[in-house]
């Protein structure tokens, strides 16, 4: 035995047979360890909020903050490149700021830091009765990302014009992508266009890509961010509207708040993968889901857009569209008015409203109305609607219960007080996921004015994933 000890070996081998004693008691001596459970994300309430308004000249800016934020805080509105001494400030949430643009007017950007950050809004509006851009035109402010996607007419049909702003302190580069019916469009013009901080363009999609009858168009940074909006001006007589903002490609995509009434009713889909897709088509209204007759899919080519006429497949109902595939795509859909003069409207690809909807300009009164159009393709959905007015005290909040598999319409009635207002559209605990839209029309003696804007989801959560402990963050 002392041999064994003096030599080396002989006692490494001692003391492993030790330890090894040691491990074997202690795993068959251990008690039942239970998991850890999974920590779910998290929600933090948002305490900065930047949008840019692309184009308001001659046209309104309506901004609002919801009430119920906790703490200080501060919004302000100012012209990009402007005097900072001519900002205007939002004073107090839950009442809206409104405030008519002179026809001149660059990008406004609508900021906000704590409280007053907490599902801030904007929306630009405005209304032409003459010229090619006569109608009713309004869209979201848009808030800088890496990535924007618009879907609608090309340039063979329209005149469509994307506004480019960087709002951030850093150079922002970017790309833009144009799909068109023939398939993917490449033009040395549209990447690599660098913007400084500050710096806002307007370019015309016709000098990208002339010939598409319909089209989607993808804004992309390579390093920054850009604030990205489209206006497209169908000619004279034929009207004139934002592209909203469509859902990043998915195999499923609901379109929300088609309105109802005569008019043609288009839809746009892109696959802007490798791979051809069979699109599944689906009408959701008031009655529930039905596949339209000679309507019920389309087949859409990598890399291309197609569309599908659902003018008399709707019949003139209210509704969303519900679409199916299996490789990702990204839709859209263009309604028109009634009249001698025809105004236009775009829906595009929204998401559910899950943490609630914020709609900062509504109009209602005798020519002018406006309505909410909200689905529930799944369970049945439950809401609270409350009108923000600029004057006076905001009416009770009214529930609407929105029934499974369809679709119902909501007009919204002016405050007391009069005058333009905002809404907020919260769902209640319980409710399934609830997608839609917010119409604006007005009657004319040439014809009807119109403008819809998807509901977006509310900036006042983030939703914030898991934190764990683990050792790959030191770990090459």
């Amino acid at each position: 035995m002392r041999g064994l000890i003096e030599n080396r070996f002989g006692f490494l081998a001692l003391v492993l047979i030790a330890l090894g004693a040691l491990f074997g008691v202690a795993f068959v001596t251990r008690q039942g360890v239970t998991p850890a459970p999974v920590p779910a994300p998290g929600r933090v309430a948002v305490e900065s909020v930047s949008t840019v308004c692309p184009a308001p000249g001659g046209g309104r800016i309506s901004a609002v903050t919801p009430p119920g934020g906790k703490g200080a805080g501060a919004a302000t509105i100012a012209e990009i490149g402007g005097k900072p001494s001519g900002a205007a400030k939002l004073e107090q949430p839950g009442v809206p700021w409104q405030r008519d643009l002179p026809a001149k007017s660059g990008p406004v950007k609508v900021a906000g830091t704590g409280a007053m950050a907490a599902g801030l809004e904007a929306t630009q509006t405005t209304r032409q009765l003459t010229g090619a851009a006569r109608g009713l035109a309004g869209v979201r402010c848009a808030e800088p990302g890496s990535s924007t996607w618009f879907v609608g007419p090309g340039p063979a049909t329209a005149d469509v014009q994307l506004y480019l702003t960087n709002a951030d302190a850093a150079q922002a580069v970017i790309e833009v992508m144009v799909y068109a019916g023939e398939g993917p469009v490449v033009s040395e013009s549209g990447n690599g266009l660098v913007l400084k901080p500050g710096e806002h363009r307007t370019i015309r999609v016709r000098d990208l890509a002339p010939s598409p009858l319909i089209m989607a168009v993808e804004v992309r940074t390579i390093s920054g961010r850009v604030a990205a909006s489209a206006r497209a001006v169908l000619g004279k007589g034929k009207g004139a509207d934002w592209l909203p903002a469509s859902t990043e490609p998915a195999t499923s995509v609901v379109v929300p708040g088609i309105p109802g009434g005569g008019g043609l009713r288009e839809l746009y889909v892109t696959a802007p993968g490798d791979a051809d897709t069979v699109v599944h088509i689906k009408a959701l209204t008031a009655d529930g889901f039905y596949a339209m007759k000679n309507r019920e899919s389309l087949d859409v080519p990598a890399g291309s857009t197609a569309s599908l006429d659902l003018s008399t497949g709707i019949g003139g109902q209210p509704a969303a569209i519900v679409l199916t595939s299996e490789m990702p795509i990204v839709a859209g859909l263009m309604a028109t008015g009634t009249g001698t003069r025809q105004d236009v409207a775009f829906s595009a690809g929204a998401p559910a409203i899950e943490v609630g909807s914020v709609v900062a300009d509504n109009r209602s009164g005798k020519k002018v109305s406006s309505r909410l159009i909200l689905s529930a393709p799944a369970a049945a959905g439950k809401v609270r609607v409350q009108t923000l007015p600029r004057r006076g005290a905001a009416p009770a909040p009214v529930e609407v219960q929105i029934p499974g598999s369809r679709t119902k319409e909501i007009k919204l009635a002016a405050p007391a007080g009069g005058g333009d207002y905002s809404v907020v559209v919260l769902p209640l605990p319980g409710s399934g996921p609830v997608y839609g839209g917010r119409v604006m029309d007005e009657r004319t003696p040439e014809g009807l004015l119109l403008t819809t804007q998807p509901l977006a989801l509310a900036r006042t959560w983030a939703i914030v994933p898991p934190v764990a402990e683990s050792s790959t963050v030191v770990l090459p």
